[in-house]
């Protein structure tokens, strides 16, 4: 197979800033910073289990979990009577209205997450739940819920009744990882996975204010992929995520997930490899490479391939236990960033026990293009101490912050290229289980970091779930 790597090693590149009038002087961005200024209570007794290393209302890939709209911040979780609850809140309150909206949780499996989304062009607020690899849950809000959050009470009466499809229309019998992104019109669309871990699909639907439309499929399962190991003929594409920057591309880090183990050193490691990005200017309906070249368009046979050349920007063999479903955003000039993470070379060519190697040794990595047009990888000189995930977030000053497990979180300054990433906060008192969900939309509305976590517990006993918020710089 032929692959063309993007990841350059050259340094960043820098230009020479223009001259000052005299007398003048330009202030310098503020470099990163957390201050916690509070901390919220959603549930004493929200639901806990563990299954694959996570927990059901903390799964990192969980996309808005956790939101901000119109002023207000939305929660979604279950409870320990696995009821599915949404709760809101205005910005700086410290108590929570929560509501439940007619859905419990059928299975002890922590890929059941809830996902929400905002339709701008009605006002509404949509969760889709409890899916994987089969049927889920949508439920939606009547039309104008968020416009008007001072003026609509917070009942059960302004949602309708859960759905097994959308609206009426039926997507996949195998769908996962729902999430809810909103195009720059203010349409919703809905990210998922059809099809099974090693052998699926990422496809698109479309809210338009009135009805949901399926795009369709946009990447492969099918094609061979040989590592010094052995070779693959199924897999699926994990998205890092999906989202669109200020100026409407629509951007996408992955990770492929191979079918066969045999491409494995070990039986214990995980068949994930490389991590590739693409883009799309036509709202998901056409896929291009870094170098602008085609590959792949959504709801035909051409769809983005294993096989596809100049996908990959950070090359990586399935032997180090690459995390799937990690993290990314945009800078404000539209360059796309990432976090990965894997077991680095140094502590060997082969991890035999993923969970294990991945917390003994494994180390989270910011992957960003960067101003000249080049990717650059820098390694976080934190160690993640867990199997799990790391959330990437950037100010508005470009600043990147990344959250690791356990709440612990550090940040790089942009001014000096994202080169100097040291830990800014241990996550000392929050007692996190492991992986957090981040508010993603509420950095760029009022620079606060809000993160929501749950209280380590044991066996299925409830704990607490909590929101605590950090100031950034202003």
């Amino acid at each position: 197979m032929r692959r063309r790597t993007l990841l350059a090693g050259a340094l960043l590149g820098t230009a020479a800033a223009p001259a000052l009038a005299a007398g003048t002087a330009r202030a310098a961005a503020p470099g990163p910073s957390v201050t916690r200024t509070g901390s919220t209570t959603l549930d004493n007794r929200a639901i806990y289990f563990v299954s694959y290393d996570g927990l059901v209302n903390n799964n990192s890939f969980q996309k808005n979990g956790l939101l901000t709209h119109e002023g207000h911040q939305y929660a979604a979780w279950y409870t320990a009577d696995r009821n599915a609850v949404v709760g809101r809140r205005a910005l700086g309150a410290s108590t929570w209205q929560t509501v439940r909206v007619g859905h419990t949780l059928r299975y002890d499996d922590s890929h059941n997450v809830i996902s929400m989304g905002v339709s701008r062009t009605d006002g509404r607020l949509h969760l889709n739940m409890d899916s994987h690899s089969d049927g889920f849950t949508y439920v939606k809000s009547v039309a104008g819920l968020l416009d008007d959050p001072t003026g609509l009470s917070w009942t059960a009466s302004r949602f309708g009744a859960p759905q097994s499809t959308l609206d009426g229309l039926a997507l996949t019998p195998q769908f996962t990882y729902p999430q809810f992104v909103a195009t720059p019109e203010g349409r919703l669309q809905l990210s998922y996975r059809a099809g099974v871990s090693g052998n699926g699909r990422n496809a698109l639907a479309e809210y338009d204010g009135s009805r949901w439309t399926a795009l369709g499929e946009w990447s492969a399962s099918t094609g061979t992929y040989t590592s010094e190991h052995g070779s693959s003929t199924a897999r699926n594409m994990y998205l890092h995520g999906i989202d669109y920057d200020r100026g409407g591309r629509l951007h996408a880090f992955f990770t492929w997930r191979e079918q066969n183990g045999a491409v494995m050193c070990s039986g214990g490691g995980i068949t994930n490899h490389d991590t590739g990005y693409v883009y799309s200017d036509d709202r998901g309906r056409t896929w291009r490479d870094d170098a602008g070249t085609v590959v792949g368009r959504t709801g035909t046979s051409d769809r983005v391939s294993v096989t596809d050349p100049g996908l990959v920007v950070d090359p990586l063999n399935p032997d180090h236990s690459l995390m799937n479903q990690e993290s990314q955003s945009t800078d404000s000039a539209g360059r796309p960033h990432a976090v990965i993470s894997y077991v680095p070379g140094r502590f060997g060519q082969c991890t035999t026990d993923y969970v294990a190697d991945r917390t003994a040794n494994g180390r989270a990595f910011h992957v960003r293009r960067t101003a000249a047009g080049t990717w650059r990888k820098t390694e976080i000189p934190v160690p993640l101490n867990s199997s799990q995930r790391t959330r990437l977030v950037l100010d508005r000053y470009d600043n990147a912050y990344a959250v690791f497990p356990y709440g612990r979180i550090a940040a790089a300054s942009a001014a000096l290229g994202h080169t100097d990433w040291k830990l800014l906060y241990d996550g000392a008192g929050l007692n996190a289980f492991g992986e957090v969900v981040v508010d993603e939309t509420r950095v760029a509305q009022d620079g606060v970091l809000s993160v929501m976590y749950q209280e380590k517990s044991t066996g299925t006993t409830p704990s607490p779930l909590h929101v605590v918020d950090f100031r950034l710089p202003a």
